[in-house]
């Protein structure tokens, strides 16, 4: 998860990849009082919005980019580590982020998890 601004406003940037990160997952959205974690993004995501967010995925760059000092500064009152999620959001936005959105886009299009001999979606 990603923590913003004064107020710590979060996200999950990246679905969780050990029992450890779903169990914090699953914490986080039992603790937050506002109901934000939906489990709904099927609802909302089309194969046409995550090309568009993935052609526009320098702009989330640049913003971590430029956040990087403030969030360093919130760091060091709250200690929430905002500043070095920041930089595993975009190093999985350079790396594994893409062969990742291309399963998402199978499922949105399949509505089931591709086989081994099924051809993976373009971004």
């Amino acid at each position: 998860m990603l923590y913003e601004g004064d107020c710590f406003t979060e996200y999950v940037y990246r679905q969780p990849r050990t029992r450890g990160q779903l169990q914090h997952l699953v914490d986080a959205a039992r603790e937050d009082p506002f109901s934000g974690y939906g489990c709904d993004g099927d609802a909302y995501w089309t194969p046409k919005a995550v090309r568009e967010w993935w052609r526009d995925r320098g702009q989330i760059r640049e913003y971590l980019a430029d956040r990087r000092g403030a969030w360093e500064a919130d760091d060091q009152k709250s200690g929430q580590a905002t500043a070095s999620a920041a930089l595993d959001y975009a190093a999985y936005i350079d790396g594994e982020l893409a062969a990742h959105l291309r399963v998402y886009l199978f499922w949105l299009d399949e509505r089931r998890p591709p086989t081994l001999t099924d051809t993976l979606p373009q971004l």
